[in-house]
């Protein structure tokens, strides 16, 4: 196994420390009230993050890029972002329907990309798709550090800091959801003779 494809695999083995972390019942805060809980998650979610922009530079910079490789990285980047989506509802920081829209959109992607190779054909993957995972982990990364719902700001009042963060991480969210079902709408249009041949 090469390099790269070792980094994904530790993006991978990383999500189980971020679900083990509340186990401790950390109970610190720092400034602004966010929970050091939470920081500790989000410090682990960042570098997982990382790791999806490291493993392939290096694959691309080496010339390594394998099918193996080319298979696991985006189902890492789902495992960490759905991971991440479904611990921020249980904290009651975003409402369900917004993982239920980025998991929606992953099943209908990853059933045209089978229905693609069962065809011989590959579907480049497009800016889009970039642009939507950037998205996610930066409303991710917001939505860690606030100490309050989403949208909140609209009807509560809020302490300068996390009012200016309730805001961003709202906004954060909105934009990645939008991304999210465009990357996806685009996938489908793009695939739309692979799935009007397929038998």
């Amino acid at each position: 196994m090469n390099l790269p494809n070792k980094i994904t695999m530790a993006r991978i083995a990383l999500i189980p420390f971020m679900l083990i972390v509340p186990l401790f019942n950390i109970e610190a805060t720092v400034l602004g009230g966010i929970p050091v809980e939470n920081l500790i998650i989000l410090a682990i979610f960042l570098i997982a993050s990382f790791t999806d922009y490291l493993d392939g530079h290096l694959a691309r910079k080496h010339n390594i890029v394998t099918t193996f490789g080319k298979f696991l990285d985006p189902i890492a980047d789902k495992l960490l972002v759905i991971t991440a989506l479904i611990m921020l509802v249980e904290s009651g920081i975003i409402p369900a329907w917004i993982p239920i829209i980025t998991v929606a959109r992953e099943f209908l992607v990853s059933g045209v990309r089978m229905l693609a190779a069962g065809e011989g054909t590959v579907i480049a993957a497009s800016m889009l798709g970039k642009i939507k995972t950037v998205s996610q982990m930066v409303a991710i990364s917001l939505a860690f550090i606030s100490t309050s719902t989403f949208f909140a700001f609209v009807n509560e009042k809020l302490l300068p800091l996390q009012l200016g963060i309730n805001i961003l991480m709202s906004i954060a969210m909105i934009v990645s959801v939008i991304a999210t079902i465009w990357s996806g709408t685009d996938y489908l249009v793009k695939s739309k003779d692979v799935i009007l041949k397929s038998k």
